[in-house]
């Protein structure tokens, strides 16, 4: 009776197992999966119906020792968030992606403020000054280099440590690409 009330307050997130939700499906009047979203691991095997199943292309796919992880953070906790994971990896070479060459700019002053070593890229500077940049973070004079997700396609440093995706890629063929030979850590940040 708990989980009738409960699923009656028609919560964003249900974990159960799969023989409980079959039976709530069946017993519990009012409760069903038609505003379902995500169905996670095998239940869709239980509840659909011919379901699409989508996955990337084996040539996208990343090495078997990549960490990746996804962060859903506020807008306003973004930058914060974003410092304090730099400043945790501090040991790490990281490479920091944005959309735009305003926000390269920015972020990289913002954590330059915070005691973090970041060096930017960006389609406004001149060749020498983009050569520049990439060469103080591959000497080790900067640990971390902030771009625009365009200049991520031209770079080839198989030392990084970490990636980090400040934006969610808008074409998901580039956001892929900067994941295919990074073998530690891989974060993606999504903002409501």
């Amino acid at each position: 009776m708990q989980q009738q009330i409960a699923l009656g307050k028609q919560p964003h997130i249900i974990v159960g197992t799969p023989g409980r939700l079959m039976d709530h499906l069946t017993n519990t009047k009012g409760f069903s999966l038609s505003m379902l979203k995500y169905l996670v691991k095998k239940l869709q095997r239980a509840c659909l119906r011919n379901p699409v199943k989508i996955e990337a292309a084996q040539k996208y796919s990343t090495v078997d020792t990549l960490k990746q992880h996804y962060r859903f953070v506020a807008a306003k906790n973004k930058d914060c968030f974003h410092v304090y994971i730099l400043i945790q990896m501090s040991g790490c070479t990281s490479m920091v992606f944005t959309r735009t060459c305003d926000q390269t700019r920015l972020l990289s002053l913002l954590l330059r403020d915070r005691n973090v070593k970041a060096v930017f890229i960006s389609g406004q500077m001149t060749q020498a000054n983009r050569l520049e940049s990439l060469n103080k973070f591959k000497s080790g004079q900067y640990n971390v280099l902030v771009c625009t997700d365009v200049a991520g396609r031209g770079l080839d440093i198989p030392s990084v440590d970490m990636v980090i995706k400040y934006d969610i890629p808008t074409n998901p063929k580039i956001g892929l690409y900067i994941f295919h030979t990074l073998k530690k850590h891989a974060f993606c940040y999504s903002t409501k």
